[in-house]
């Protein structure tokens, strides 16, 4: 996956199945690192703790190079797995598999009736895929930045025919010089930096400015479920 985007939770979000008297509810949680999945695996544990299983995984990084599972005492193989499956190969609005930075966690109730291999499997796996598609999710780039300098004269005209075409992160208004308008574009900024001096008739001084990760709303996928899972949104 490229290490300039990826896509993670907006917020924390749960949805519960039911399996043959089992409950299983799958928290989706967007974190930032290690140790925050650790604090959120563990605020979990104690809200759920007459719960028999709290069976998690997280991707981490831009480049998903970073990742971990644990069946939290199913049988090996049949809850972090598919977890991590559901993860992994989650196709976000973008079209792509491009999830991380998130923290699943399926908290099990067990009902009385044993799974199998495969009904573990399904449930674990199942409830995260139901959840995923129902967590509204945030696009991040790594944007290049270009600062444009405006002249006093004309900042406001020039400002607003800049945010009508580009994408204009903030306007800093506290120079007696002129305003500087922040502007995140393609890694290529040759394009934007000709835009610029188109738009503004050449008065405005553009300043390569770095790099920065700028996040976007995405809509999440529709929900569906299958089988004999019945759903709720908690």
């Amino acid at each position: 996956m490229p290490a300039d985007r990826y896509v993670s939770p907006a917020g924390p979000s749960r949805h519960e199945v039911g399996v043959k008297r089992s409950r299983f509810i799958a928290c989706i949680l967007p974190v930032e690192d290690e140790g925050q999945a650790r604090v959120r695996l563990s605020d979990l544990r104690h809200e759920f703790h007459d719960a028999r299983h709290c069976c998690n995984a997280y991707l981490l990084g831009a480049g998903r190079d970073s990742a971990h599972s644990s069946d939290d005492g199913e049988p090996a193989g049949t809850a972090g797995a598919p977890i991590m499956q559901a993860l992994s190969n989650h196709v976000t609005a973008t079209g792509q598999a491009d999830l991380s930075n998130v923290l699943a966690v399926v908290v099990r109730y067990f009902g009385g009736v044993k799974l199998g291999a495969g009904g573990l499997t399904r449930a674990y796996g199942g409830a995260v895929t139901q959840a995923l598609r129902l967590t509204p999710m945030l696009l991040h780039e790594q944007r290049a930045l270009l600062d444009v300098h405006l002249p006093p004269a004309d900042a406001g005209r020039l400002e607003a025919v800049l945010r009508g075409t580009l994408e204009v992160l903030d306007t800093v208004w506290d120079d007696p010089a002129g305003p500087t308008v922040h502007v995140a574009c393609p890694a290529d900024t040759t394009t934007t930096i000709g835009t610029i001096a188109a738009l503004t008739s050449g008065v405005g001084r553009v300043d390569s400015a770095g790099t920065r990760w700028v996040s976007h709303a995405l809509s999440p996928a529709e929900p569906s479920n299958g089988g004999d899972m019945p759903s709720r949104l908690l």
